[in-house]
């Protein structure tokens, strides 16, 4: 596509060369006519000449042979360094001799420049994906958090005060440890995120059993399918509760396809555990809750701001709920 401050776009290109060689004008009449100089002129003449219409488009402006560009060697060499020792453009630069600056168009081309595109586990460049429409994958996994004392937690009362708060609730509901200790529980966070539109599902249960991980299963497909979505597949961890006969037979029920992530790559199922980031800055620890029954009420709250309100990177800063307007069939 030409630039902004182009003289002549493909199409006037060609009106200009047509009236060069179809209707006879010389080339510095046309050129006056369309404000460009007697050579432009004579330039796409000879390209209309020679190629017809097809050669008004622009070209690339890459030369044919590059005599200085880094051998694939030096490549391969810069690459390996980045990958293994997550090394900065100046530090490679210091360890093959090239400039730093050359180092770093290499990173750019190959797409590594930066150590957020970079997986931290293998040092390979991460592999996004994303399914076409909503229900085509949904992401299903638990995360806990610790119970919230009568009077608030550590995060916010402050180390003194909440050990207070601890041996005051643990002296209200006389629920210890083998130790006398204050045992306040955790809170059991079943979360659903759909791959494509990130619109999310979460519930809090009492434990991770297979019992509670159906049951949410059960529940969330229902939801989904409230809001016109078929869930098609499920990609969960190989954590016990996924890996029992009642998870396997609950996904046959409800006609859900079952996969697991590779053992010990929690990257598989990333943006689930995102999405738990998310969950513990925006509603877990985001305020002072005098009560854990404080915070499992405003659960709910938050989920219809996350996927009504919240802008996400994911869906072009619009919220996820935006997404669904995209099913199977809507477009037909």
């Amino acid at each position: 596509m030409s630039h902004a401050n182009a003289a002549l776009t493909p199409r006037a290109r060609l009106r200009l060369a047509r009236l060069i060689i179809d209707e006879g004008w010389t080339r510095t009449t046309a050129a006056e006519m369309f404000m460009v100089s007697p050579r432009t002129a004579a330039k796409w003449a000879d390209r209309y000449r020679d190629e017809g219409p097809a050669g008004m488009v622009d070209r690339s402006s890459r030369p044919h042979t590059s005599p200085t560009k880094t051998p694939p060697g030096t490549v391969r060499q810069v690459v390996r360094l980045r990958w293994r020792h997550r090394l900065g453009p100046v530090q490679i630069a210091g360890q093959t001799g090239l400039p730093a600056s050359t180092v770093h168009a290499v990173l750019t081309r190959c797409r590594i420049n930066r150590l957020s595109y970079v997986d931290r586990v293998t040092g390979e460049p991460i592999r996004r994906y994303e399914h076409p429409h909503p229900g085509s994958m949904i992401h299903v996994d638990v995360t806990k958090f610790g119970n919230i004392p009568d009077g608030g937690g550590w995060r916010y009362a402050g180390r003194q005060q909440g050990d207070r708060n601890r041996i005051a609730t643990r002296n209200r509901t006389g629920i210890t440890n083998g130790k006398y200790q204050p045992r306040l529980g955790h809170a059991f966070v079943h979360t659903v995120i759909d791959d494509h539109s990130r619109v999310a599902y979460a519930e809090i249960c009492p434990d991770e059993t297979a019992a509670s991980a159906t049951a949410v299963l059960r529940r969330a497909v229902a939801w989904f399918a409230e809001r016109g979505v078929i869930v098609e597949r499920v990609l969960s961890d190989n954590g016990s509760a996924y890996r029992s006969h009642a998870w396997r037979d609950t996904c046959t029920e409800l006609a859900v396809v079952h996969k697991r992530t590779r053992p010990y790559r929690p990257q598989t199922n990333g943006k689930i555990e995102r999405f738990h980031r998310t969950l513990t800055d925006g509603w877990a620890y985001a305020r002072h809750y005098d009560t854990e029954t404080a915070r499992r009420d405003a659960l709910q709250p938050w989920m219809h701001f996350y996927n009504h309100h919240r802008a996400h990177s994911a869906t072009g800063g619009q919220p996820p709920i935006t997404r669904l307007t995209n099913l199977p069939g809507h477009h037909n």
